[in-house]
């Protein structure tokens, strides 16, 4: 983190990342001396309103952060700087999206949790757009102008006022990972479900050491009822870039049991302070995360480490337990939204867990063209995964059996969303390898 003092001394020249958070009310005229370098700045947390009208002289900038300020319009100067790909005003209080205020090169756009009720005809007018992120508003409708972003291959809309999914939404050829519960459109899941789901008191848990911390939850190590060596994710409660954190608990519990799936031992009730929460089956810690997030460069796809190698027998193991979970959830009328790598835990013998819920809607479990394309949307963030995992297979594959998969990861990617194959046929080709 930078200081304001830094910046005035002239002590950061020619830095091209600056990431200011000092309560800031009015945008520090001094940024404007690293014109020559800066691409990355970031704003957030401070208590903006405005920014000035000639920020396109930052000429170089790529990205600009400034979510948790008090903007309550999206400022139109953004639209004049030539180079900005990325927008982020999460958690402001913005109204008003202009059409002034999207530039031409936009390529990733967040502003969940604001108080937005209409996009501009004109967003549709990016043909950049890759990642839209709007969880967390007051839209009642898309732009139908959306349908022409071919490009678009992730949008958060939950937690808004949609009462239905269009359908050029449904049709869109790189459309692969989308979240949409807490609309009204959904179809959420039976509450007898939750009712029925084991109720854990607070009192019969002792918090352990930390284990991770995401956007949704906190998760500790804990014992339950003296002896029991469980995981608890506490929720926070406050809306992520996929949604609310309660919708995925209400997803995790519906999901129910599958060998690839962390199994939900119950939900805490007697909290003290009232948080949600789950008792988890713990995880052996011979596990972990198959890829890493995303970057701002690499924008939807995942990052591997560079000496991440498979032999063919785990990376089928893998692709074919992730197949399997995929079709349980949506038999349960369960979209995961977010299946990648990164939330996929595995270990050396290629048994492996899918995880995180953040992202995950109900749709109706009854076959319709609706719940169809809504499956094979996920096929197609499959045939990705699957394409990851071929480009690091180094032993134990024929060509015929490369050439087998690399034709199976094709039809799962193609754009005809409605000709790729659902998961019963993907896990059914996939045993051929196993």
């Amino acid at each position: 983190m930078h200081t304001l003092a830094q910046l005035r001394a002239g002590q950061l020249s020619g830095i091209t990342r600056l990431d200011l958070v000092c309560g800031l009310n009015e945008f520090p005229r001094e940024i404007f001396d690293l014109a020559d370098s800066l691409e990355v700045l970031n704003l957030s947390g401070n208590a903006l309103r405005s920014l000035p009208d000639d920020l396109h002289r930052l000429t170089r900038l790529r990205v600009l952060f400034c979510s948790d300020n008090q903007f309550t319009e999206l400022p139109a100067c953004l639209g004049q700087c030539a180079a900005l790909t990325m927008i982020g005003f999460k958690a402001n209080a913005i109204e008003h999206v202009p059409a002034a205020a999207l530039p031409p090169l936009l390529r990733w756009l967040i502003l969940t949790d604001n108080r937005i009720t209409e996009l501009p005809t004109e967003l549709g007018e990016r043909p950049h757009l890759q990642k839209l992120m709007l969880a967390g508003n007051r839209l009642q409708r898309l732009p139908e102008s959306l349908s022409r972003c071919h490009r678009l291959e992730l949008i958060r809309i939950a937690a808004n006022q949609l009462t239905e999914l269009p359908e050029w939404l449904l049709t869109l050829p790189g459309l692969t990972w989308l979240a949409y519960a807490g609309n009204p459109l959904e179809t959420e899941a039976d509450a007898a479900a939750l009712e029925a789901t084991t109720s854990i008191p607070w009192s019969e848990l002792s918090l352990e050491q930390k284990l991770g911390e995401g956007a949704s939850g906190v998760i500790h190590q804990a014992v339950w009822e003296q002896t029991k060596q469980v995981a608890v994710k506490l929720y926070k409660g406050e809306m992520t870039s996929d949604g609310s954190p309660l919708h995925e608990m209400n997803a995790c519990i519906t999901a129910g049991l599958h060998p690839n799936l962390i199994r939900v031992e119950g939900r805490i009730v007697g909290h003290p302070q009232a948080q949600a929460g789950l008792v988890m089956q713990l995880i052996d810690p011979s596990y972990r995360n198959l890829a890493s997030l995303p970057s701002l460069a690499s924008c939807s796809r995942d990052i591997y480490a560079d000496d991440t190698r498979f032999s063919a027998g785990v990376a089928m193991r893998i692709a074919s337990g992730i197949a399997s979970v995929a079709e349980h959830l949506h038999c349960q009328g369960i979209t995961h939204g977010d299946l990648y790598g990164h939330n996929i835990l595995w270990n050396e013998h290629g048994d492996c867990l899918l995880g995180d819920f953040g992202a995950a809607s109900f749709h109706a479990t009854s076959d319709s063209l609706e719940s169809r394309a809504l499956q094979r949307i996920e096929v197609r963030a499959f045939g990705i995964l699957l394409g990851e995992l071929l480009e690091r297979i180094d032993s134990g594959l024929s060509d015929e059996q490369r050439v087998a998969l690399e034709d199976l990861q094709q039809r799962c990617c193609q754009p005809d969303v409605l000709a790729r194959p659902g998961f019963s046929e993907v896990v059914r080709e996939l045993a051929a390898f196993n």
